[in-house]
């Protein structure tokens, strides 16, 4: 693994925790909560990217970065991408605001998505 590509990893590593974090806070962030799903998939994508010598492009739109990669099994989850990318930019200003049952459906994508995405970069998942 190269140094960039562990940089993105670690990046997308804190963005988990946080998620993580926010789920259990009390009260709960939802808005964080789905933010930080888009970004840990955003900077796991763009490792794998990397890893692939594959340039990521500067954007937040994750079947983007996926088709990038042309794998089956991210192509089975474009929906799931598409819900993340969601969480991308608007979640983040006062007109948005995230559910408990978005906050969830969130974080169970984001755990499906990073399973696959750890895989490939040949990362145990520590928080099994």
């Amino acid at each position: 693994m190269t140094s960039e590509t562990s940089n993105w990893w670690k990046k997308s590593e804190g963005d988990y925790r946080t998620m993580r974090r926010e789920a259990i806070a009390d009260p709960p962030n939802y808005d964080a909560v789905c933010f930080h799903a888009q970004q840990c998939i955003e900077k796991l994508l763009k490792a794998v990217l990397i890893e692939h010598n594959i340039p990521p492009p500067y954007t937040h739109n994750l079947p983007l970065l996926a088709d990038l990669l042309e794998s089956k099994s991210l192509q089975a989850l474009m929906k799931d991408l598409e819900l993340l990318s969601l969480y991308a930019v608007g979640i983040r200003y006062p007109l948005e605001f995230a559910s408990k049952m978005e906050a969830e459906e969130a974080i169970e994508v984001c755990i499906r998505i990073r399973k696959i995405l750890l895989s490939n970069l040949g990362i145990p998942d520590l928080f099994e």
